[in-house]
């Protein structure tokens, strides 16, 4: 049966590991790259055969997460973090980027490109398991989610420049060209889709939605949010990022509370396949024969970020837990590093034990990214970020 034994096997696994994550009191994605790891290739049992086949409906996953995320926001709640997120997004990623790329030289002896690398890697949080450790805790409207939100945008944006700067770090010819055309192709693109959007799209729903049929309004409003994605991901941007653009022009039409209703089954099962081909990645092998240089990556990861991320919104006026909720809530790696992995790893720039390192200590930090969150309230409140005059709150 190909692709669709495995689907089986995937919902099934991920049934059984929701069912143990929620009688364990953990949140359900924890169980979901469990079931990951246990029909992974790396691992004895029923295998799921079709991986990358797998991984492409994953994308498909992330690219609703992403568009359900946006249905549930708005230009207008993105604009009171606008500050923290457009200053302070870039000097995080800087900063975690320098301090992880000097720890795997100074720690590890790793060479310096590929140190490079690694911090570029570390600097990034996964958007998919913050929306899903909101979404389930029912946080998506708070200040410090759209904080959180407003950082992760500036982090997948960013994502774009490191693929054409990574690459070009032992040769830098036409690397200003190659990243302003990125830019110049990205800016384009999202206006593009943002101003073709206010006028297009509420039209084109107001038709399907004339003819009173709830099953073509869905696929409609699932064309839009993968189509757009797509569109972007032909522009040599993130499939995603298109996605939550999607989602947010939507946001601000009459038809967000039905779409986002409709959408919502469909991107928990794709968000399911997420999980589980993260857990895939993992090979316990592997795992168990370095485990202290993992565990020291997972460690100073999340002691690095938090302490950065949340220094950074503490000196941008967030005060109260919000440094905390911020900072423990993005400590983790993102999924976009596997994609700057796959790419040095294929162009020769990453070694074959840098290339599991940052698999492995990814999807360990994911799978405990949920733990690290919820600190953040129990720390705040015995140790609030209260120093000066307190300008935001969560």
């Amino acid at each position: 049966m190909g692709i669709a034994s495995d689907f089986v096997l995937i919902v099934l696994a991920g049934l059984a590991g929701g069912l143990v994550a929620r009688a364990l009191r953990l949140p359900l994605m924890v169980g979901y790259v469990a079931a990951g790891v246990i029909v992974g290739p790396h691992t004895a049992g029923p295998t799921v055969v079709q991986v990358e086949d797998v991984e492409r409906l994953a994308e498909i996953g992330v690219a609703l997460l992403l568009f359900s995320l946006g249905l549930e926001l708005s230009f207008r709640d993105l604009q009171s973090v606008r500050r923290v997120a457009v200053i302070g997004g870039p000097i995080q990623i800087v900063l975690t980027c320098a301090v992880a790329a000097l720890a795997a030289i100074a720690v590890f002896g790793m060479p310096v490109q590929e140190a490079i690398w690694l911090g570029a890697m570390i600097s990034v949080s996964s958007t998919a398991v913050v929306l899903k450790m909101l979404s389930s805790g029912g946080f998506t409207q708070t200040l410090a989610s759209r904080v959180m939100i407003g950082i992760l945008v500036i982090q997948d944006l960013a994502v774009v420049p490191m693929l054409v700067i990574l690459p070009q770090l032992g040769a830098s010819d036409h690397l200003l060209a190659s990243l302003a055309k990125a830019i110049g192709i990205g800016a384009a693109l999202l206006a593009g889709v943002v101003i073709l959007g206010k006028w297009l799209l509420p039209k084109l729903l107001r038709l399907v939605v004339a003819w009173e049929s709830n099953e073509l309004f869905l696929v409609s409003v699932v064309s839009i949010g993968v189509g757009v994605g797509y569109a972007t991901y032909l522009a040599g941007l993130s499939f995603a990022l298109g996605a939550f653009v999607a989602g947010l022009v939507l946001s601000e039409s009459e038809f967000r509370e039905q779409a986002h209703a409709d959408v919502t089954p469909i991107r928990d099962i794709f968000g399911l396949l997420f999980f589980v081909s993260v857990g895939m990645l993992l090979d316990p092998r592997y795992a168990l024969s370095h485990a202290g240089q993992i565990a020291a990556v997972v460690l100073l990861t999340f002691l690095a970020k938090s302490v950065i991320i949340g220094a950074i919104v503490r000196a941008f006026g967030y005060v109260n837990k919000a440094p905390w909720i911020v900072g423990l809530g993005l400590a983790h790696i993102g999924e976009f590093s596997f994609v700057l992995a796959r790419t040095g790893f294929t162009a020769g720039m990453l070694s074959k034990p840098t290339y599991d390192l940052a698999l492995t200590s990814t999807v360990i930090t994911m799978g405990l990214a949920p733990l690290a969150a919820s600190l953040a309230q129990p720390l705040g409140r015995r140790f609030p970020w209260l120093a000066g005059q307190p300008a935001q709150q969560v």
